[in-house]
């Protein structure tokens, strides 16, 4: 496996949330800071690791993002040191845009796999402008900053040369402080079933205490399987309100309600932000 080590420059931010719920986590934690986005339908996540190092995971779709960042940081805190793009589709990309014009970037990584847009080449456009470092990672590689580590479980070259971008998501899982969040993207059990490809090769690192639930909560997406392999305290939606593919659906909700695992949604709850501290899982709301 390769193991890329970056420096970070960071700065330490605080936001207030509505206080949720609390878990405990499966192992001890220090702190760690996810704030699941509401970026309307799409995906869109800021981690803030120990330490301050802030990375994005997705974007959304546009300014929604953007809103919705400014509100999980403080006004004086304009740097972000990695964006990691899952996939070339708009609601996963399109808030990078508005990103990368209003806050410094330390660099960018996705799979090599390109879109076919034109605001995808407007992205590219602004990376190349501002001479930003852009990175391609697949399965088997990771980031370490610290005591923190992000690991790519997907994809392999099969995935990368499928037809579906679906399939050539970036599968990530990030080990912090003593837990696991997995990040899944787009991935499904249809077609070349990524989910089932995770379970076979993947089984003991996706075993986490949160999940990103795929796909917006598609009902192609979170098998019985997958979602028992994956076992999470805690799932998220990241979808948008009344959006036109009835997202999340009741299938995807029922197999999470049956997994006994927590559900939050950003279509109804807002951002989500879930703060890992001294081996407990605490969760906020802003709506």
């Amino acid at each position: 496996m390769k193991y890329l080590s970056l420096i970070f420059l960071v700065l330490i931010g605080f936001n207030l949330f509505v206080f949720s719920s609390i878990y405990g986590a499966k192992h001890r934690n220090d702190k760690l800071d996810i704030y699941f986005l509401d970026v309307g339908q799409g995906d869109g996540a800021l981690i803030k690791l120990p330490g301050g190092a802030k990375v994005m995971m997705d974007g959304g779709p546009g300014k929604q993002t953007l809103v919705s960042l400014y509100n999980a940081l403080p006004a004086t805190d304009r740097y972000i040191d990695l964006l990691i793009l899952s996939h070339p589709q708009l609601d996963h990309f399109g808030g990078f845009i508005d990103i990368l014009k209003r806050f410094k970037v330390g660099a960018f990584i996705y799979t090599g796999r390109d879109g076919a847009s034109a605001a995808w080449q407007t992205l590219k456009d602004i990376l190349k402008e501002q001479n930003i470092k852009t990175i391609v990672l697949k399965e088997g590689d990771s980031i370490m900053q610290g005591e923190s580590i992000i690991k790519f479980l997907s994809p392999n070259s099969q995935f990368l040369s499928s037809k579906e971008l679906n399939n050539t998501t970036l599968v990530a899982v990030l080990e912090s402080e003593g837990s696991k969040t997995l990040f899944t993207a787009d991935i499904g059990y249809k077609d070349m079933n990524a989910e089932g490809y995770l379970i076979k090769n993947h089984s003991e690192e996706i075993d986490a205490d949160i999940l990103k639930i795929a796909h917006h909560g598609s009902k192609y997406s979170s098998s019985e399987q997958f979602i028992r392999v994956v076992s999470p305290k805690v799932s998220v939606v990241s979808a948008g309100e009344k959006n036109r593919y009835g997202h999340p659906t009741k299938e995807a909700i029922a197999v999470v309600s049956a997994a006994d695992s927590s559900l939050y949604r950003t279509d109804t709850d807002g951002t989500i932000h879930v703060n890992i501290d001294g081996g407990l899982i605490k969760i906020y709301k802003n709506k």
